[in-house]
């Protein structure tokens, strides 16, 4: 993956969530201009900082890169859901999903 599909990205996903360059820099703890220094081509964050901004975000470092995923915070909050549910409410879900996709 090529740099500029990093912060591509994170722009998309912040902005998905309705966040300003600036909450997000602050929420990471950094100065105001942090994340906006990213988008800018200026900077690209570490490994470390890369995995918490995921997390801010609201994805797995996968869901990130996995570019087929349009929404990915939304598979990701149905990934966490579904694995509190029982067997039987799992197969209802897939039942019901695969009927959603099948009238497309």
């Amino acid at each position: 993956m090529h740099d500029q599909f990093i912060r591509d990205r994170i722009s998309i996903l912040r902005t998905k969530q309705g966040i300003s360059e600036y909450k997000m820099s602050l929420d990471l703890g950094h100065s105001k201009s942090y994340v906006q220094s990213i988008s800018s081509g200026r900077a690209l964050p570490s490994l470390s900082e890369f995995l918490y901004i995921c997390e801010y975000l609201g994805v797995t470092p996968k869901e990130f890169f996995d570019t087929e995923l349009e929404e990915p915070q939304l598979v990701h909050r149905l990934t966490e859901l579904a694995r509190m549910l029982s067997k039987e409410d799992l197969t209802m879900l897939i039942d019901f999903a695969e009927r959603l996709g099948a009238k497309k």
